[in-house]
């Protein structure tokens, strides 16, 4: 590697700490915005909507302006509008007549700052030049779970030991981390993602290209996959270990982060000597296994257990993906990141909602709606068997290089 981008390629993994802060520490504050400002739990709620709905929106805006000013600008203007979303949150809602109002504004700047990480971290980890670009995607997507982790640690230690009321101060404490990385963005090398002379390719190309969407169904189901359970993790830790919501609150979630970065960390740190699209279809085989486990498990506990194993086989479904599309398809450019990252996004919001529905109509059954979900890893191991045939079919080999149309 390299040694002039080590500096870029950690402001990288700060990056993707920066949208773990920002997707996991105002989740933590709903019950005392409810309790302060007198706002409806529904109407607070609604700020994960607006949060993830925002970077829908941006992933896809994204196409249009990133080449355009660059990604070192791009970089920077991600960070400053996290940043600045993160501080809001502790003036707007006290300044505006209406808090609720406050909390809208700063959750959409936030969410802008995430939308743009998403796009632009993974695109310029992979222009580093790195000795095995696929191990060091995964290193870099465990450092999301790892900032999760200490997101929830770190504020739930600080509210103990300082109370709840202080919120504000960990709120400017969690700014300074993309305000620090914004200032090291403007001093490390930002590689150039394309040869000079190549040329991105279009929208237009993309979506006419049949491995192209191959690619998004894997990101989309990447995304459910680790949603679909994710999001209920809590309910697991609270049937199973038999303790209070605010504890299920704390070990469901954080027990499926540790697990999954750990997957990532482990691939990151062996991934060299191990195939990536083979691992994948592993971690599909044991994405099924665990969704059964969950789902039909004779004690709660297991169900617990289950969750875990989830976490874990789901770590390098979407950082390997992105690997694979790079790879097969070398001259994506920002355009095949930003709807890689919109597909994955899409799936997230999917698959809870997927798994809601279904318990819904089977009689408030969680278990039968994860049990109805294996759907998305079925689907996931159908795409990766369609990409292997692919692959096999042009290169007379499992090799890449794919950009077919």
């Amino acid at each position: 590697m390299n040694c002039n981008y080590n500096k870029t390629m950690y402001a990288c993994f700060v990056g993707y700490i920066v949208q773990a802060i920002v997707n996991n520490f105002v989740p933590l504050l709903f019950l005392t915005f409810h309790n302060s400002y007198g706002i409806a739990l529904t109407q607070i709620t609604f700020l994960v909507t607006i949060n993830f709905g925002v970077q829908l929106l941006v992933d896809a805006a994204s196409v249009g302006f990133v080449d355009k000013i660059g990604y070192r600008a791009a970089m920077l203007l991600a960070h400053a509008v996290a940043a600045a979303g993160l501080i809001a949150l502790t003036i707007l809602p006290e300044l505006l007549p209406n808090a609720y109002v406050g909390l809208l504004i700063a959750t959409v700047l936030y969410a802008v700052g995430g939308g743009l990480l998403e796009v632009v971290v993974s695109p310029v980890m992979e222009a580093c030049p790195t000795e095995n670009k696929e191990t060091a995607m995964s290193l870099l997507h465990s450092f999301y779970c790892w900032g999760h982790v200490g997101v929830v640690l770190i504020s739930t230690l600080f509210f103990h030991i300082a109370g709840i009321s202080n919120w504000r101060v960990m709120a400017v404490v969690w700014a300074l981390v993309p305000i620090a990385n914004m200032i090291a963005f403007m001093k490390v090398p930002v590689p150039e993602l394309l040869a000079e002379g190549e040329k991105g390719m279009s929208l237009g190309q993309l979506f006419t290209s049949k491995v192209f969407w191959l690619f998004v169904l894997l990101m989309a189901c990447a995304g459910s996959c680790e949603q679909a359970v994710s999001q209920w993790a809590s309910t697991f830790a609270e049937q199973g270990l038999q303790v209070s919501k605010t504890i299920g609150d704390l070990a469901g979630p954080m027990f499926f982060a540790i697990a999954m970065g750990s997957a990532r960390a482990v691939y990151g740190k062996f991934g060299e000597k191990l195939p990536l699209e083979k691992c994948m279809v592993g971690s599909g085989i044991l994405c099924l296994f665990s969704y059964l486990l969950i789902a039909l498990a004779p004690v709660p506990a297991l169900s617990l257990v289950g969750c875990g194993i989830c976490g874990f086989s789901v770590g390098i479904l979407w950082p390997g993906t992105f690997s694979l599309a790079s790879k097969s398809m070398p001259t994506g450019g920002t355009a095949l990141f930003a709807m890689l990252a919109l597909g994955g996004d899409v799936g997230c919001s999917g698959g809870p909602t997927f798994v809601g529905i279904f318990s819904g109509l089977l009689d408030d059954n969680l278990a039968r709606g994860i049990l109805c979900a294996v759907v998305f890893p079925v689907l996931l191991l159908v795409g990766l068997a369609i990409h292997h045939k692919i692959a096999k079919n042009v290169n007379g080999t499992c090799g890449y290089n794919i950009e077919l149309k």
